[in-house]
């Protein structure tokens, strides 16, 4: 292991951590050299076990033994950057790291044919654009049996470190890529359940949809929902019952009751 001990954040081999952007890590121009952050150490274990490559670790000193070490185990070649907390105090939402942080390499991501190859049940964000949202999305997808996640391009980027950590590291494990035209689902044989409040929903329990061999659950922006021109893409519209009154749910927590139901 590579420990190298840092007293401040200038230094040009910490500038993933300290102030290069969201925008900045991803590189459009150059993707094959774009990085993404991962935060706690069962997020970094999980992306670890997942194949994802680490390039450089950093970490508050008193966290090295117990935290730093087991992971970066079989990673000699692997700088491990630490500092006194006064230090990394100076990095914004550090408090909430857990101790180290990890700058690893982003995928290369695969096609919409590989990510569905051998599924039945997907998820589909539409202009999801919030962190959180993608992280419990994706969190809820893992754990009620979705078997892939398609974004479209406006979505939060799943690999957004508050994403990663709200995930809890299932980003890392299921399949995803970007779609480009619903048109790529059609032709890959899926039927399209869209969750929306409009008049020609169906409810969730709608036989047709467990008879559905392939599904693709299709949810929108917070706020506004899936546009007048997705929803005509959709086979069906979905809607989930409600009493007193409440017309809607957080989008994270109507993607969970559905996919439990859709997935059974």
């Amino acid at each position: 292991m590579k420990l190298i001990t840092v007293t401040d954040l200038s230094v040009p081999e910490l500038a993933p951590y300290s102030h290069l952007t969201e925008a900045q890590l991803r590189n459009r121009l150059h993707p094959d050299q774009g990085l993404f952050i991962a935060e706690s150490l069962k997020v970094i274990r999980v992306a670890i076990a997942a194949g994802y490559a680490p390039v450089s670790f950093l970490s508050e000193a008193k966290f090295v033994e117990s935290q730093v070490l087991p992971l970066a185990e079989g990673l000699a070649d692997v700088p491990v950057y630490t500092a006194e907390r006064e230090v990394l105090a100076q990095l914004t939402g550090y408090e909430l790291s857990r101790g180290i942080l990890c700058a690893m390499r982003r995928p290369v991501l695969p096609s919409v044919t590989e990510v569905c190859r051998g599924t039945k049940r997907v998820a589909v964000m539409d202009n999801v654009v919030n962190s959180t949202n993608t992280g419990a999305i994706f969190r809820a997808a893992a754990a009620l049996g979705i078997e892939a996640v398609l974004l479209t391009p406006t979505c939060c980027d799943p690999l957004n470190r508050r994403a990663c950590r709200v995930s809890m590291g299932t980003v890392f494990q299921l399949p995803w890529t970007y779609l480009e035209s619903y048109r790529q689902l059609h032709d890959e044989g899926f039927k399209l359940a869209a969750l929306a409040l409009n008049e020609r929903a169906t409810t969730l329990d709608d036989p047709a949809l467990a008879a559905s061999e392939r599904l693709a659950i299709v949810m929108g922006t917070e706020g506004n929902g899936l546009s007048d021109a997705t929803l005509a893409q959709c086979d069906y519209v979905v809607r989930i019952p409600m009493q007193r009154g409440v017309d809607s749910l957080n989008v994270a927590a109507a993607a969970s009751i559905a996919f439990y139901t859709l997935c059974r």
